[in-house]
Parts: C-alpha cells; sequence; structure tokens
C-alpha cells in the first residue's frame, strides 16, 4: 500500500514539510494523530476549507487520527497572517455558533467514531489560562526577534501591530503542545500561510518534552490566475448549501479555468491519479468533460450524489435551451413589493447577484442582465407583477449564473 505521504505529493497536496522521510517511516510504522486547527470567523467552512479537509480524508482512509481542533479560543484573537489590519473582534456566543455549524459540517466528512477522530475546541484550554503562568512556561521560549521576521508579522508593521494579536502565534503553539499532552498528537498541518505559526507548535513540543513531532503544510487553493479558489465578484463560495446552493458550487466547478481542472481533480476529488491525468489532458471543447466530471464529483462529495446529479442535470438542461427550475437557486419574495415594483438594480443586489448599484449598472448597460429570456437594456427598469409569469422569473447574469424568483 502507497505511503498516504506520497500519495498527498503526487496529488500536488504538499507545500514544505519537516524531515520528510522521518515522518514517511513514522506513517508507515504506526496510525499517528495529527490535527488541523479551524478558527471559527464564520459560521460556514468554505470551498478554501475543503482542501484541508481533503487532507485529513486522505490520512483517515491510511488509517491514522485526524483531530479536528475549533479555535474557540484562538478566534477570541483572530490569526494576523495575511490580515493587513486587526481583525474584527467577534463575541464569545458569535464564536460559539460559528464553532458548532463547524463541528456538524466537519462530520459530514469525517468518521468521529470511537478512536477514528476526535473533535476538540481550544476554548476548553485557552480561555480560562493564568497569563503569568502561562507567560513563564510559553512564552520564555519565543523571541520576539524571530517572530518580528515572519510574514505573519513583518508585513504588518508599517501600519501597526497590537500585542493583543502578536500573542496569536504563542496560543496556536501551545495548542499543539496540549494536543501532544492530552492525545500523543505528533503532526500538524495546515496551509502554507500558516508555516510560521506550525513551526513555533513543533519547536515548543521538541523543547519541552524532548520527542520528535512533525509539521506539514500543504498549499492553498489558488486558480492559474493566481487568485484564491471560491472567491467570486459575488462573494465567498461555501460548503453550506443555504449560502452557496449546490448548484451554484457546481457552475462555479463547471466553469473552472482549462488550466486549473487537472489540478482540482488531484486535489479535491478522489479520483485515481490516471484518470486526472487522463481527463486533464483533453483539449479544446473536449475538456468540457473533464470540467463535468470536476463539478459533479466535487458537489457529490460535499452536498451528495443525488443534489450533484440535480445540479448536472439542471446544468445541462439550461445548456440545452431547456430549464430545470427546480435545482436553479430561487428566492421566494414577497408578492406586495412587485406591486409598485422594485428596480432592477435593487432586486440584483436583493439576490446578491451583485454587491453595489454600480456593478449592477455596468452589467445591464453591457447587456449581462436578461429575464426570462428579454435582455435588460435600461437600469432603472422597473421589475412589477406584471413580470411574472405562473409566479415567477428567471434571471441570467452573464452567461452561466440563473437564479429564480418566486412570489
Amino acid at each position: 500500500m502507497k505511503n498516504v505521504l506520497d500519495i498527498l505529493s503526487e496529488r500536488g497536496y504538499i507545500d514544505q514539510v519537516t524531515f520528510e522521510d522521518e515522518l514517511r517511516e513514522l506513517l508507515d510504522k504506526e496510525s499517528v494523530t495529527f490535527y488541523i486547527g479551524f478558527d471559527a470567523t464564520a459560521d460556514s467552512l468554505t470551498l478554501g476549507h475543503f482542501v484541508q479537509i481533503m487532507v485529513m480524508m486522505h490520512m483517515q482512509k491510511a488509517g491514522h487520527k485526524p483531530i479536528a481542533l475549533i479555535g474557540g479560543g484562538t478566534t477570541m484573537i483572530g490569526d494576523p497572517s495575511g490580515k493587513s489590519d486587526m481583525r474584527k473582534v467577534m463575541t464569545k456566543d458569535f464564536i460559539n455558533h460559528n464553532a458548532n455549524r463547524f463541528k456538524d459540517q466537519l462530520g459530514q466528512f469525517l468518521d468521529f467514531s470511537e478512536g477514528k477522530a476526535i473533535m476538540d475546541n481550544n476554548a476548553n484550554w485557552l480561555l480560562d489560562l493564568n497569563f503569568v503562568n502561562f507567560m513563564r512556561e510559553i512564552g520564555v521560549h519565543f523571541s520576539v526577534n524571530k517572530m518580528l521576521q515572519m510574514d505573519a508579522y513583518k508585513s504588518r508593521m508599517e501600519r501597526g501591530l497590537t500585542f493583543f494579536e502578536f500573542g496569536y502565534m504563542l496560543l496556536q503553539s501551545y495548542d499543539f503542545l496540549e494536543l501532544y499532552r492530552r492525545y500523543n498528537c505528533k503532526l500538524q498541518l495546515g496551509g502554507s500561510d500558516q508555516w510560521s505559526n506550525i513551526l513555533g507548535g513543533y519547536d515548543l513540543v521538541r523543547k519541552l518534552e524532548q520527542d520528535k513531532v512533525y509539521a506539514m503544510t500543504f498549499k492553498l487553493l489558488t486558480t492559474a490566475e493566481g487568485k484564491k479558489m471560491g472567491k467570486t465578484e459575488s462573494g465567498t463560495i461555501w460548503l453550506d448549501p443555504n449560502k452557496t446552493p449546490p448548484y451554484d458550487l457546481y457552475q462555479y466547478m463547471r466553469n473552472v479555468d482549462d488550466r486549473d481542472v487537472e489540478k482540482f481533480l488531484a486535489l479535491l476529488t478522489f479520483l485515481p491519479m490516471d484518470e486526472v491525468k487522463k481527463l486533464g489532458d483533453l483539449k479544446d471543447a473536449e475538456i468540457n468533460k473533464a470540467k463535468e466530471v470536476l463539478a459533479f464529483e466535487v458537489t457529490k462529495l460535499i452536498h451528495g450524489e443525488t443534489e450533484a446529479a440535480k445540479a448536472q442535470n439542471a446544468a445541462r438542461a439550461l445548456f440545452s435551451g431547456g430549464v430545470d427550475a427546480d435545482s436553479i437557486p430561487s428566492t421566494e419574495m414577497d408578492k406586495n413589493i412587485f406591486i409598485e415594483g422594485i428596480g432592477i438594480l435593487d432586486l440584483l443586489k436583493t439576490l446578491e447577484l451583485t454587491k453595489s448599484n454600480g456593478e449592477g449598472r455596468r452589467l445591464v448597460e453591457q447587456g449581462g442582465i436578461v429575464i426570462d429570456d428579454v435582455k435588460i437594456d435600461a437600469a432603472d427598469k422597473i421589475i412589477t407583477a406584471e413580470d411574472f409569469k405562473d409566479g415567477k422569473i428567471l434571471i441570467r447574469k452573464g452567461k452561466k449564473i440563473y437564479h429564480q424568483v418566486r412570489i
């Protein structure tokens, strides 16, 4: 059986790893307990998080034990990595709500039955720490000079960095120590932007426990254009079907750049690599077959086969000129709104198809908004109840984004 480290490497996940040969040997020899942390900054995980979840699933399939660590404590501060300004401070109730949503979502992908995986929350040990004792035991092992050279902090020095945020690395490092002591956790995983924070915990455990532990990061999910995968003009791609319907996820994956198809098939599906390469080698119009496979497989993993099939059927119906209305994202609105009518720009914002009137106006002027096959050519167009047929209208934004309104 192939070593899971080699599987992850072949599929393109790995960015950096400490003592790679040693870790490979350990992963061959025993079931290794590892962890990934998820700060509860929103009420749903995103497509960007899904790469980390895929790694956890690969590791669990290979017989290793994941710890999904919910950051109920670290979210109270917020990771400064990659941020030009201090994160908004969230209330404890808001963080707890988000943490509970994360638990539900992670349970869809990982087997948390007895002995298979662990879910914990760093609020359990971080929120009641004694500051002086913590600094005496943990703070003495961190060099301020070294920390200031790390990208997470260095990029913030001109704009200002609070001591509040500066402590984030110590808390994340302490997580690794705590999980080692509680569960014999030997490995921390995370995105490449977490390398500095992860090394902090790796060094701390090695110093205090005199044992070998390991760190590994994987590449952030980016497109061929260098943009973060899962970020669109209309917002983030969420794993929660109420925030991003399965049809929208399917369409997003169906419309990726040709250059990204093979990479995303390797990272976001469990298809064998020989099939991934075969699909990735398709050219011109044939690549659309590979994109359909990608969209179906990702939607199936996240929302189940039934929803993936419905999304695929709806997309094919739209492409062929028909409409499978039941699978298209829809919003039910109060009929009274349309008695006097609502401006097209306001309607687009209400449906979250645009973020601003300016964006909506540009789309209309460029011919990018169509309602029931009729192009909207005036930004001051008022949509009234008379525009509805059988209590519904179908709005198309651009060539590929559809949304139905029902009254």
